[in-house]
């Protein structure tokens, strides 16, 4: 899904602990970053760990643990046999179907277990986050089917099955089984201790890892699509008017302030709009509103960042165990529903189909030649040529998928486990939902670029705005100006490749930041 260079991130190290993690250090991971374990954390989790083996010896009730779980918490187990339970816990709920997570969501849900297992509630050993990190270090990435969570047990199970040395897993681009690929990587198989089948499970880690790459991917573009937007706007000979500082004081929502902001600067300096500043009065919502659309989503992904922010620094498991006068006490509750992240995941899908459908309306504006005082299909030489007439379909196609994308996912919940329970978040779903959704809206923006930047070919030799003009510049570094038509496949691709590494925005950021 997300397709940033991982090259850039395997130089990098991310420490893990009881310190807040960001949403963009679990992204690096996924990516490709290293995993280094706070000693701290280690000393607490050993702590807990010990008391927990006093209990079991003391015989104390404890779910999934001394007992079964789901509906046969009450079926107690002897001693003997919770090892077993544990590794039978991960082989039995290791029921995943379909295609495969890539690699960077895989990645992203063992940092976030690791995390959540680092803050000592859970009971389990430190060499169960040690042999994990290890993972992450040396390119052992468990194999887990896609489909089948309803917000938790699925993926997990599967990495789990790999740390104990069953599962599948990939190493150095080949699928293996994964004790052969541990011990390719020279990673020590270990046996599971008490929880650690159970505690790798019970909690939101598939929701918030996949979710932290979409909120991350989603944050990136909306600043690509203040580019895209600001770009369509000089080709179209409209005006930033509806981007007055004095008009965003009278609604002060601060997404709206601050996508209006952008836009001023991006188009700042711009020749093509001083030279048209009188041409129209008012332009098209999709050109116009662009700081009331932007910055809408922008505050719902503030909202978005602050649930996932504290999902990721949170303990989700079930039970946990804290000490109290020098005893272990276990507390079983419900953090392990993923309700707060699978609501903030579906608004998620939604702004970004917001984004996506403003875009393609753009995108059709540009090349259609009865509205935009352009070119028909941005071709100065039309009839033989096509040339800009499909890539806005493309656009149409894929923005009507995000639609689809955008109906939530978290109200299909359904009743599991002997209805045991009987509510679940369906939180996976509202994650993946959103994170193709933001794969897609980079595709979207794309067209968008490509089309906006032909359109300011027709306004040569005005220049664009700093900002713009530093966009139109990167395009056409690696896409040159079109005159008649040729494969357009390619150079999409390319354009979306300067999008997903950081080309455009790193050009942008540079461009405005001289004078400031």
């Amino acid at each position: 899904m997300e397709h940033s260079d991982q090259s850039s991130h395997a130089s990098t190290t991310v420490t893990l602990g009881t310190a807040p993690t960001a949403i963009e250090e679990i992204a690096a991971i996924a990516m490709g970053a290293k995993v280094a374990l706070c000693p701290d954390a280690i000393a607490g989790m050993s702590r807990v760990q010990q008391h927990l083996l006093k209990a079991i010896k003391n015989n104390v009730p404890i779910y999934g643990l001394t007992t079964g779980v789901g509906d046969l918490y009450t079926v107690k187990l002897k001693p003997e046999d919770m090892s077993q339970m544990q590794l039978n816990t991960l082989l039995s709920h290791a029921s995943g179907m379909g295609t495969p997570l890539d690699p960077p969501a895989v990645r992203a849900i063992m940092a976030t277990m690791i995390k959540a297992l680092l803050q000592g509630c859970s009971g389990v050993s430190a060499g169960l986050v040690e042999t994990m990190s290890e993972m992450l270090n040396r390119g052992v990435i468990p194999w887990s089917p896609a489909k089948g969570s309803v917000g938790y047990l699925i993926a997990t199970s599967h990495i789990g099955l790999v740390i104990f040395g069953e599962g599948r897993a990939w190493y150095e681009g080949e699928l293996l089984s994964g004790r052969e690929a541990m011990t390719r990587a020279g990673i020590a198989v270990k046996a599971p201790g008490p929880r650690e089948g159970h505690a790798l499970i019970s909690g939101t880690y598939e929701i918030t890892g996949i979710g932290a790459l979409a909120i991350h991917q989603a944050e990136q573009l909306v600043a690509i699509a203040d580019i895209a937007g600001a770009m369509s706007l000089e080709a179209l000979k409209g005006n930033s008017r509806g981007y007055d500082e004095r008009l965003q004081r009278m609604r002060p929502h601060p997404g709206q302030a601050e996508t209006a902001s952008r836009l001023r600067s991006l188009l700042s300096g711009s020749e093509v709009l001083e030279k048209h500043r009188d041409h129209r009065l008012q332009d098209a919502l999709s050109l116009r509103c662009i700081p009331q659309v932007h910055g809408g989503v922008r505050d719902a992904l503030a909202y978005c960042r602050d649930v996932l922010a504290i999902e990721i620094n949170s303990v989700t498991d079930n039970p946990v165990f804290v000490i109290e006068d020098d005893e272990l006490v276990p507390l079983p509750g419900g953090n392990g529903h993923g309700a707060p992240t699978a609501l903030v995941l579906d608004v998620l899908a939604i702004a970004i189909a917001h984004v996506s459908t403003m875009s393609q309306a753009r995108s059709d504006r540009l090349t259609n030649g009865h509205i935009s005082e352009l070119p028909p299909f941005l071709m100065g030489a039309s009839g033989a040529n096509s040339g800009f007439m499909i890539p806005p379909y493309a656009a149409a196609a894929i923005a009507g998928d995000n639609r689809s994308l955008a109906a939530p996912a978290s109200v299909h919940t359904v009743t599991t486990c002997a209805s045991q329970e009987d509510h679940v978040s369906m939180g996976v779903s509202a994650a993946m939902q959103a994170r193709t959704a933001a794969d897609n809206l980079a595709d979207i923006l794309t067209i968008e670029l490509i089309c906006a930047a032909q359109g300011l070919e027709f306004h040569r030799p005005l220049r664009p705005g700093k900002g713009t003009g530093a966009a139109y510049d990167a395009i056409r570094h690696v896409v040159p100006p079109r005159d008649s038509d040729r494969a357009m496949y390619p150079e999409l691709q390319a354009v979306r490749d300067i999008i997903d590494n950081g080309t455009i925005g790193r050009a942008v950021d540079r461009a405005l930041a001289v004078n400031i």
